[in-house]
């Protein structure tokens, strides 16, 4: 399988894919997993979840689902979902993510949630973790949370191994974080394995408050690679009562929902492949998806560039938000 398959006109929502961080694991740092998560947040309550996120996602058009082995079990959720919809499976595309290590033991208050390490050995033992419940589903592995420096822009046991992965018909590909999320991007744009580019998808995050990444990931797009955008509604800073008043006043005046706005604000970026949605709730996916046939007045759009941040500010904000 090969990321290859996936197809953005396949339906009208197939530029919006569904990401399972917010429900692969009963803490993470999205606003509002109070509300929208089951209080006894048990491994079968948030195995139930997934899968009804995973049948509304299909039946609203999406296409593309990506996990990561830190996020709790979300590729195992997956992976059970997909063996009993053998009929959605055929035109699913999957995306899963190494470099992160998944450490709070099923805990909302632990003190470390992951550990990042982008070495050869963490890269040996997650693709079997993620081999073992994806196997022959695995159409994408991206290294998670790339910043200028990772093994993965040089290390040459990293790099063989994952020239490997494409040999196999495997997609590669990467993700990045941080205020440097450009000097990654074009670090990455270099990296190549006996004369051929290897990364051939960029997930980055990008979003009204942090577009920092764009002009890289423009360059990216103009390289042929395929752009990804995870965290547009920036952990939930962008949605509902949490979003800035006029992000809250544009949605109103357009009939629809902050995030709505959000999302399609970064559809509309001609670079941008793939939006993902890290809905907890069937009613926020819902709310997603109709970003992708919003029509929004430009003006109206280029007016929230106010409430861009600096960098560091945002992601000191995102480093400072409670896992809950």
């Amino acid at each position: 399988m090969a990321f290859t398959r996936y197809d953005p006109e396949a339906t009208p929502t197939a530029r919006i894919g569904l990401g399972l961080a917010a429900v692969g694991r009963p803490g993470y740092l999205t606003l509002g997993r109070t509300r929208d998560l089951p209080a006894d947040r048990t491994v079968e309550a948030l195995r139930e979840r997934t899968h009804h996120l995973l049948d509304a996602a299909y039946a609203q058009g999406v296409r593309y689902l990506d996990a990561a082995r830190s996020y709790g079990r979300a590729e195992e959720f997956l992976a059970d979902w997909l063996a009993n919809r053998a009929e959605a499976a055929k035109d699913l595309v999957v995306g899963s993510k190494w470099g992160y290590t998944y450490t709070a033991d099923w805990r909302t208050e632990a003190d470390t949630h992951e550990t990042k390490d982008h070495g050869a050995a963490t890269l040996d033992r997650q693709l079997g973790e993620s081999t073992a419940l994806l196997g022959r589903r695995l159409d994408l592995y991206q290294v998670h949370s790339v910043t200028p420096g990772s093994p993965a822009l040089g290390d040459p046991a990293v790099l063989a191994r994952l020239a490997r992965l494409v040999e196999d018909g495997v997609t590669v590909g990467l993700s990045t974080s941080g205020p440097d999320q450009a000097e990654a991007i074009r670090a990455a744009l270099d990296v190549t394995v006996g004369g051929r580019p290897l990364y051939s998808t960029v997930q980055a995050t990008f979003n009204l408050l942090e577009p920092s990444a764009g002009p890289a990931l423009a360059e990216a797009h103009a390289a042929g690679r395929t752009v990804l955008v995870k965290e547009a509604l920036a952990n939930g800073r962008l949605a509902g009562e949490a979003a800035p008043p006029e992000l809250r006043r544009l949605a109103q005046d357009s009939g629809t929902t902050p995030d709505a706005v959000a999302l399609a604000a970064v559809l509309a970026q001609p670079w941008a492949g793939l939006v993902l949605s890290g809905a907890a709730t069937v009613g926020q996916l819902t709310e997603n998806v109709t970003a992708a046939t919003l029509s929004l007045d430009p003006a109206r759009l280029a007016s929230l560039a106010r409430l861009v941040e600096p960098p560091t500010t945002y992601w000191r904000t995102r480093s400072a938000l409670p896992w809950n």
